[in-house]
């Protein structure tokens, strides 16, 4: 079975985005090796709110090639033809993107609403979350309010230069 991973920054506080959407606060760590981190992913799953953002920002931080696929009841999926728009029934399509043949990696882009209802629906494999040394105070959070007790298993852990850790977790099915 393929995996999900949620792989994304966030400050020691817990905040993904600034409260103005931003990422500024984000550290450029030449020792981050994205295309290695990623060169196993073919599929992405990306919420709304976090797609906007993407397609505002410019080129993706994903390569050609790859399946996105976003998740939204309000986008309109004949004004996007380059991604598929899903408006119903998520955890049933990320199932099937699961079993479908093949050891491509899913890459959970975001946000915290999407990654909250996955893992509700037993659908993340794995979390990697680079912690940045920052306090925000607030913004987006990493999960969604509401989210159930959820057991996570370190995997690994990677030291920047930067100051910022990563550390990888697999999701405990309970």
């Amino acid at each position: 079975m393929r995996q999900v991973r949620y792989n994304v920054a966030t400050s020691l506080d817990g905040y993904i985005a600034d409260a103005s959407g931003g990422f500024a606060w984000i550290p450029h760590d030449p020792a981050v090796n994205f295309a290695a981190i990623f060169a196993r992913v073919d599929t992405v799953l990306i919420g709304r709110r976090s797609f906007e953002v993407v397609q505002r920002g410019g080129a993706p931080p994903w390569g050609p090639g790859v399946r996105v696929y976003v998740f939204s009841r309000t986008l309109r999926p004949e004004d996007y033809p380059e991604v598929t728009v899903v408006g119903e029934r998520s955890a049933a399509m990320v199932s099937a993107l699961r079993a479908e043949p093949g050891d491509g990696d899913i890459w959970l882009f975001g946000g915290g609403h999407l990654f909250s209802s996955m893992v509700n629906a037993g659908q993340v494999d794995r979390v990697e979350a680079t912690i940045v040394p920052v306090l925000l105070g607030g913004g987006v959070p990493l999960a969604a309010m509401g989210m159930p007790l959820t057991g996570l298993r370190l995997l690994d852990t990677q030291r920047y230069p930067s100051g910022m850790v990563t550390l990888s977790y697999a999701v405990e099915r309970v």
